[in-house]
Formats: structure tokens, C-alpha cells, sequence
């Protein structure tokens, strides 16, 4: 189980997953790795992915429980989930399968692009976003599994 404490005042909001972000907004998000790649990130920064459902771009989501799946492959005790504040400027929504805009959208001058839940996008039905610039991203903390069986993602609500 994956839990999240909180950040107390001045953190960025944690925006429910099936609410469109705002053009502009700073929004909490997550993204899964493994320890050895988020320690990289925390020296290095993110690097924007060559490939994706989205194209190129950094995927995180404003999902605990789906950031902390990834990498599919790794055991749960090898992961760990990047908390971050993301500047996701001006949002383009991927709703379907064959967007006119799916892997292009970037090329529009859109600076995120958000598939919401359940839309038939994401094989879990769960929300994802793909941020084109790694610079828009910063790493708060990292979350590691809670043994002890709390779990939990946004605890305020923003709507």
C-alpha cells in the first residue's frame, strides 16, 4: 500500500483525477520509478521519455495508486513514487483512441497533455498526463510502500 502524508499550507494543490487542470495551474502529481532512476532524477532532473501513447514528454499522474504500479515490471519493494509540483501551462485533453492531436499536440503549442479516467486511453481506465517540457516539473519528495496498510492520495479537495 502507497500512502501520502500531508504537505501542509503553501503545497501545490492535488487536483481530483477526473477534473480537467486549469491553463497555468501548478498541480501536485506523481510519477512512478524505480530508487536507482529517482536518484537520478533528483540529481538530473527529468528527461523526456523518446516514446509513448502521448508521444515524446514526461508521464505522470495526478493518481497515487496508478504512479505507484510503475515500472510495471519491479517488484513493489523496488519502486518509488516522485511526489512533484508541475506548471502544466496550456492543457490539451486526449479523450479517445486516434486523437487528431494524440501524439502531436506539443506541435499545437500545448505544453501538457491529460487524458481524464475511464476514457479509454489508459488500459486501466485510470488518468494520466504527459508534460512536454521536463523543466515544468520539480521533485518534492519521494513515497516509498507503507507497510503498514494506509493509503490514501489526495486528502484536500480542489475544485
Amino acid at each position: 500500500m502507497w500512502a501520502e502524508d500531508d504537505l501542509g499550507p503553501g503545497a501545490p494543490p492535488c487536483l481530483e483525477s477526473y477534473i480537467e487542470p486549469a491553463e497555468g495551474k501548478v498541480y501536485r502529481m506523481y510519477h512512478g520509478t524505480s530508487r536507482e532512476a529517482a536518484q537520478k532524477i533528483k540529481v538530473s532532473g527529468f528527461r523526456q521519455s523518446s516514446k509513448g501513447m502521448l508521444g515524446p514528454g514526461v508521464y505522470l499522474s495526478r493518481d497515487l495508486e496508478k504512479a505507484s504500479r510503475y515500472p510495471l515490471e519491479l517488484h513493489e519493494s523496488q519502486r518509488v513514487v516522485l511526489r512533484v509540483r508541475v506548471n502544466v501551462g496550456r492543457v490539451k485533453k486526449i479523450d479517445r483512441q486516434n486523437h487528431p492531436m494524440q501524439k502531436t499536440w506539443h506541435d499545437h503549442g500545448y505544453d501538457t497533455a491529460w487524458c481524464p479516467p475511464n476514457c479509454g486511453m489508459v488500459s486501466s481506465g485510470l488518468e494520466e498526463d504527459c508534460v512536454w517540457d521536463p523543466r515544468r516539473i520539480t521533485v518534492i519528495d519521494e513515497i516509498r510502500p507503507n507497510k503498514q496498510g494506509a493509503h490514501g492520495a489526495c486528502r484536500e479537495r480542489y475544485y
